[in-house]
């Protein structure tokens, strides 16, 4: 079952994220966020473009979120994407599934333009993407270091919706 994120989900997204923070080079944190600072992103990202978690038997084990990609006004129709799934439970559909309920959400909110990046190599996310349609758009060389070396970040975009202009502001 997918849905919407709300602050009673921001201690399982935590756990949830925790270990990527800790033991992988997936994201470029150093510290896991606590659950009440998972809960301020749940808000903010609510807030401005959405949020939405998978439950299994009743337990959050996945989840995918967008915000801003940059904060200049011009960027404002183009928002950045990212999921996670519990450790293990990666091929199972879940994060196409998380994705493409994120992405309705974008649509219904004005959203135009999806951007990801993907710590390299991670061919699991890297197929995933590919797969949702995504294309490659460059990589940042070396750009984040972590657990001892350098990594390679490579971005990938992903249309949206095509609507009219001039575009209405995103709600």
């Amino acid at each position: 079952m997918i849905r919407d994120a709300g602050l009673e989900d921001a201690a399982a997204c935590a756990a949830i994220y925790a270990p990527y923070v800790t033991d992988t080079v997936i994201t470029f944190e150093t510290e896991p966020p606590t659950p009440q600072e998972m809960g301020a992103r749940i808000k903010q990202a609510l807030e401005t473009h959405a949020w939405v978690v998978v439950e299994d038997a009743g337990q959050v084990t996945g989840y995918a979120y967008a915000g801003p990609m940059k904060p200049r006004a011009a960027y404002r129709w183009s928002c950045e994407v990212s999921v996670y799934l519990e450790l293990g439970r990666r091929r199972t559909g879940a994060g196409r599934a998380l994705y493409e309920a994120l992405f309705e959400r974008l649509i219904a909110r004005g959203y135009r333009t999806a951007i990801a990046g993907m710590t390299l190599p991670n061919d699991a996310s890297v197929g995933l993407h590919k797969a949702l349609g995504f294309e490659p758009i460059g990589t940042y060389r070396n750009i984040g270091w972590k657990l001892g070396g350098w990594h390679d970040v490579a971005w990938s975009q992903r249309t949206l919706a095509v609507l009219p202009d001039p575009p209405e502001e995103p709600r």
